[in-house]
């Protein structure tokens, strides 16, 4: 948790009710019944089905043939391939689209096609489909054009394209529109006619479907040869990142495909995810979605972020090794860049809300603009306001080209739905329930963020501005063996719809008393006790924590139960969510 989201007693906790049988599932695998009591309020209330969620198994990624219109774009392209047609990959400018680009180009190559690939520059061109891009390419001579992770509610451009005669495949998996864009075929997990079993697939998982079926149409059979096989699980590893990136719900397949491209990674003879870990300093080491989604999702953001995203598409498709590491070096120096830049305007967006007054009752979202912000990164700076003010955020970046904005939301506020609500005022918009991007002319940012306000104003309640930490049980520092948290890893990957476990712990005793520690003494440690049983407990972005509680003997916390390796030595660890004295 951010430092500055960090507020005393500021949490509702949210106690998820307990379960009968929770002894039995953890006896089933020598843990506490802590164990049970999650896998409870993650839908699972077996001890068979807790086997298969603590085992991912390949047969969980279900058949590509399934996904809406895989099969008929996968004859597309291997057909556009054999008759030697120009075929160019148009992707978004995310980890998501860059990865999903990257494994649908490496394919169409390997099948010896003429493939090239086209992604927006997201402070000229903005998200998604242009029609400047598509005259482009069309002009250099594209036949067939296969969007990867957009494309979706690019109505106006994709006709543009197929009335010059190219053959158009969409691939997304943004929320569908109410009438879906002109394209030969649409591959997408929502359609309606096909009845996907798993909606929330990431863009990149959609690509690796696509890949999936398409390297069975080059092979001619469902099993495909080695050199394709290598190929689908570096795809695996690509889609991995895409999937952990984009915040999509690691369950079921996506969890599947989490699980099994991060085990692949570190090992993966990928040039370009090699030079990735290397540069990150995560070579040989195991990796976890946090790794995804903290440290190598934020360098291959970072040139699309703060100019252009082909270097990132370019390092995970074709690159050699010394060209490899160049770019990664380079793509962390951007990372960096990006940091900077963040934090600045984080400080500016932070003080004009609470100055202006923003986050009061009467202003049930956030809507900024300034004509100093960079556009790159105000949607992770959306993601701050959102943490420090539990509201949904919107920040727009206004420029000589116009004004580009990012939101995210809050659970329960739709934000696709809420920009659909505000279209008029837009020039174009999309995204998905908490996310969401927009297009619009300077002059309407005034009557758009009137409408944003009036729509928050009847669709956010008063429960849903209240900041809450969900409980997923009581426990005691006894409960928390080695044994017990080693199973409790075993929940990973970590994310949208399978959170980290977190467990209080009433009556804790402070038995070290807390001080600060880190960069400027923002973390607090501390050592607690309870019924004889003593763990150290780390409160990131908690410093002020020190301070308050140096006159208290006695805690409740809660927070999350994890192993922390030092010098060899690996034990168990409380990382601290809140605390009450």
């Amino acid at each position: 948790m951010a430092a500055s989201a960090w507020k005393p007693d500021s949490l509702r906790w949210q106690m998820a009710e307990p379960y009968g049988r929770a002894a039995e599932i953890g006896r089933r695998f020598g843990a506490a019944p802590l164990l049970g009591h999650i896998l409870h309020n993650r839908g699972i209330d077996d001890p068979d089905a807790a086997a298969a969620f603590l085992r991912p198994r390949p047969g969980e990624m279900h058949d590509p043939s399934l996904l809406g219109g895989a099969e008929d774009a996968a004859r597309r392209l291997a057909r556009a391939v054999a008759d030697g047609r120009r075929i160019v990959v148009y992707g978004d400018y995310d980890v998501d689209g860059i990865a999903g680009v990257a494994i649908l180009l490496t394919g169409l190559r390997l099948a010896g096609g003429q493939a090239s690939y086209y992604v927006p520059h997201r402070l000229e061109e903005g998200y998604g489909v242009n029609e400047k891009a598509v005259e482009k390419l069309l002009a250099e001579g594209a036949d067939v054009l296969v969007t990867v992770d957009c494309g979706i509610s690019a109505a106006g451009p994709l006709a543009q394209a197929q009335a010059r005669g190219a053959e158009i495949i969409v691939t997304d998996h943004h929320g569908l529109p109410e009438s879906l864009p002109p394209a030969d075929v649409i591959v997408h997990p929502a359609l309606p006619e096909a009845s996907y079993p798993n909606p929330d697939l990431a863009g990149a998982g959609v690509a690796l479907k696509l890949a999936w079926q398409f390297a069975r149409e080059v092979c001619g059979s469902r099993r495909v040869d080695p050199a394709w096989k290598a190929y689908l699980t570096d795809a695996t590893c690509l889609a991995a990142l895409g999937t952990v990136a984009d915040v999509v719900p690691l369950v079921g397949e996506n969890r599947a495909l989490a699980a099994f491209g991060l085990r692949g990674l570190p090992g993966s003879e990928h040039p370009g995810l090699k030079a990735l870990l290397a540069s990150a300093g995560l070579t040989g080491e195991k990796l976890d979605a946090y790794h995804i989604g903290f440290v190598l999702a934020p360098r291959l953001n970072a040139c699309g972020r703060m100019g252009h995203a082909r270097l990132a598409v370019e390092l995970l498709t074709d690159v050699a090794g010394p060209r490899a590491a160049k770019i990664a070096d380079y793509l962390a120096k951007q990372n960096a860049e990006r940091q900077r830049v963040e934090r600045e305007i984080a400080q500016q967006a932070t003080t004009m809300v609470e100055q202006g007054g923003l986050a009061d009752d009467a202003h049930r979202a956030i809507v900024l603009a300034s004509d100093t912000w960079h556009s790159g990164v105000i949607g992770i700076v959306a993601s701050r306001l959102v943490r420090r003010f539990h509201r949904p955020a919107l920040l727009i970046a206004v420029n000589g080209r116009g004004a580009q904005g990012s939101g995210r939301s809050i659970r329960g506020f739709h934000m696709r739905d809420a920009l659909a609500a505000c279209a008029e005022h837009l020039i174009s918009f999309g995204g998905h329930a908490m996310a969401g991007g927009l297009r619009i002319e300077p002059e309407r940012i005034p009557a758009f963020t009137e409408a944003m306000l009036a729509y928050a104003a009847e669709n956010v309640t008063d429960e849903q501005l209240v900041p809450s930490l969900r409980i997923d049980a009581e426990a005691t520092l006894r409960d928390l063996s080695f044994r017990t948290v080693s199973a409790l890893a075993r929940l990973a990957p970590f994310g949208q719809g399978n959170p980290r476990p977190v467990v209080a712990l009433r009556g804790c005793e402070v038995v070290v008393a807390p001080r600060r520690m880190g960069r400027n003494g923002a973390t607090a440690g501390l050592v607690l006790g309870q019924d004889g049983v003593t763990m150290r407990a780390v409160g990131f972005g908690m410093g002020a924590l020190a301070d308050r509680l140096a006159a208290h003997a006695r805690v409740d916390v809660a927070g999350e139960p994890s192993l922390n390796t030092f010098r060899g030595e690996t034990r168990v660890e409380f990382i601290l969510r809140d605390v009450r004295a």
